[in-house]
């Protein structure tokens, strides 16, 4: 049953994030996730209490309760292992689902000493070894119409953070706070989230008031289908506020819209620039991509050699860019007016030879 509302409770201020909403009571902390795929519905409520309480606080509302700080967590995605990483939390990671695409050192070092546990992939991880390794939350990134199967019969609390669906790069960047308030690092959330804010205006602001802003158009054809963010999302901002006419700004939506190849050509053949993101053992060349598909070569960045591609299996992009946006958005910056940034020293994308 809800409880009366709380005279002396305090409601975090967020600068950038609006799918997330932090109320401080006396002895304990709500989290509320707005649902982003439904407009005016609630993701997730947790109830954040001290491990060392005791017991219950009286008159909480109803949600998932949370003991904190989280000592043995299974994480679910890479990008997550880099935040509590960079958090100075990966001794809290206990297990973690698709190994293979983890860079952080420290949870590649648990996973071959044993002290970090394989779990398999996240759509069918394996739950019994989650309760073999007494583990205390799990953290995923949650998508819509998606559960979590048999791990939400065990009674561990699922962390949902659906920071990936924030329209604005520092509100996804934001969310770095309620991973500080489940691990007990609250101080190192903040100062990592007010550096990188000033970091991302200080950039943002070398391409403000530029004249022209060359065409581009992101991604490529997977099966039947070219995946392109849709005009609400966090990475259209960032090509916005990179000085760029993202061609498909119009597209509704914070996530990604499936178009056919004919879709894309029709209203972007003749882009100034097209950005990569692909996994590859070896760099994309101008060669392999039309060998994989012809018709790509009938765009005008390929014919003019205007393609960046960005290898995410030798780049640490997923890993850093939920914090650290200014870094990309230097980049695309560099790419798109170089004469902005002409010493930059490209950390992701490299142009396709």
């Amino acid at each position: 049953m809800a409880s009366a509302p709380d005279a002396d409770a305090t409601t975090d201020t967020m600068r950038y994030a609006r799918g997330i909403t932090i109320t401080r009571h006396a002895n304990y902390t709500v989290v509320e996730l707005r649902d982003p795929w439904n407009e005016g519905r609630m993701l997730h409520r947790y109830l954040l209490v001290p491990r060392s309480a005791d017991a219950l606080p009286e008159g909480m509302p109803e949600g998932t309760l949370v003991r904190t700080p989280l000592r043995r967590m299974v994480v679910y995605t890479s990008v997550h292992c880099a935040l509590l990483d960079e958090l100075g939390a990966t001794a809290s990671i206990a297990g973690v689902c698709e190994s293979r695409y983890v860079h952080v050192a420290s949870v590649l070092r648990g996973l071959r000493d044993g002290t970090v546990a394989d779990l398999g992939e996240a759509t069918a991880p394996d739950v019994e070894g989650m309760i073999r390794i007494g583990a205390d939350a799990i953290l995923a990134s949650p998508f819509q119409n998606a559960g979590y199967g048999p791990a939400e019969k065990i009674g561990l609390p699922i962390i949902e953070c659906a920071d990936y669906m924030e329209a604005d790069p520092l509100g996804r960047t934001e969310w770095i706070r309620f991973l500080g308030l489940l691990t007990g690092h609250e101080a190192t959330a903040d100062s990592l989230f007010r550096a990188t804010e000033a970091a991302y205006l200080s950039v943002r602001a070398l391409a403000d008031s530029v004249a022209h802003r060359p065409t581009l158009i992101v991604g490529k054809k997977y099966g039947a289908a070219w995946h392109v963010p849709g005009g609400e999302s966090y990475m259209a901002r960032l090509y916005r506020d990179a000085g760029a006419d993202y061609l498909f700004r119009d597209l509704p939506g914070s996530g990604s819209t499936p178009l056919t190849f004919e879709a894309v050509i029709d209203r972007a053949l003749h882009a100034d620039f097209w950005l990569i993101q692909y996994n590859a053992d070896t760099p994309m060349t101008y060669a392999s991509l039309s060998a994989e598909y012809a018709p790509y070569a009938r765009f005008d960045a390929f014919a003019h050699r205007r393609i960046y591609g960005c290898n995410t299996h030798s780049s640490h992009y997923y890993e850093e860019v939920p914090l650290h946006p200014d870094r990309l958005l230097a980049e695309l910056i560099a790419i798109i007016h170089p004469e902005l940034l002409p010493d930059h020293r490209f950390r992701y994308f490299a142009p396709l030879r």
